[in-house]
């Protein structure tokens, strides 16, 4: 199993702790929807792919996570084709530290559509 960061919130979801209803799970990622209620929930498709491994953010990534990058890239492709998002278009974002509004400090991946997204950043 994946090494656990102490009180990291994704880590804890991983092992089922707090329980979230998984949209996917294999040995290199997870992914969850991000809830309708939550501040964070950005459009009306919003779900993270997020590695097993604890990694702090896309900063600390190394030629070694080439496998668990593609698979997150892979795994947002399929759910955006199973949620019905992949023909109008989706977007996929990371945010890496602070200054970026990164809250959660295991890397993860957002997909966000279901309507036309206005320009950020």
């Amino acid at each position: 199993m994946a090494r656990v960061a102490d009180d990291c919130l994704f880590c804890g979801i991983r092992d089922g702790h707090p329980a979230a209803p998984k949209l996917h799970e294999d040995d290199l990622v997870y992914a969850i929807d991000v809830p309708e209620d939550s501040p964070y929930h950005r459009a009306p498709v919003h779900f993270m792919v997020i590695p097993n491994r604890h990694v702090e953010s896309a900063l600390y990534l190394t030629d070694d996570d080439a496998a668990v990058a593609g698979r997150l890239f892979s795994v947002a492709a399929k759910l955006a084709r199973e949620k019905g998002i992949a023909e109008s278009g989706y977007r996929l974002a990371t945010n890496v530290g602070p200054d970026a509004n990164q809250t959660v400090f295991h890397f993860h991946l957002h997909c966000l559509g279901g309507r036309k997204l206005v320009h950020e950043g």
